[in-house]
């Protein structure tokens, strides 16, 4: 399905169609997957969120035993993972990475706009109006 029809079918489309093996109507924060590793990290206890880079989630493909960590601070070169941009001192950076693990290996959306609540799975807040203006 093309980029600009899943633009218009909205976040809960987007939702489902990647998360959910359903095709009934689901609740959309039961569809998004949970971070293995969220008791034991720090995404909750950060509470900025990192520069936009981009106005759409990445699909990408995770497996289960593997510890991955996602930018938060948004200018990593190898989006939406971290690549250690966050280190250079000269850029002042106060995001750290988000750890994570995945219960089942598979396909996932992460976020690329760093403004979801749900770290870093992308829950269609990149859909806001001041998100889709700031990057053109």
């Amino acid at each position: 399905m093309s980029m600009i029809l899943r633009r218009n079918l909205g976040a809960s489309w987007l939702l489902k169609a990647c998360y959910s093996s359903s095709a009934k109507p689901v609740d959309s924060a039961k569809t998004i997957p949970s971070n293995l590793l969220e008791d034991k990290q720090t995404a909750v206890l950060q509470k900025e969120n990192g520069t936009i880079f981009d106005k759409r989630p990445f699909k990408i493909h995770l497996d289960k035993d593997k510890t991955y960590s996602w930018c938060l601070c948004g200018k990593s070169k190898s989006q939406p993972l971290c690549d250690g941009m966050h280190k250079n001192e000269f850029l002042k950076i106060k995001q750290r990475p988000i750890r994570f693990k995945v219960e089942k290996s598979g396909d996932y959306w992460l976020c690329n706009c760093k403004q979801t609540t749900h770290r870093p799975f992308c829950d269609g807040t990149h859909k806001q109006p001041h998100i889709q203006s700031a990057v053109k």
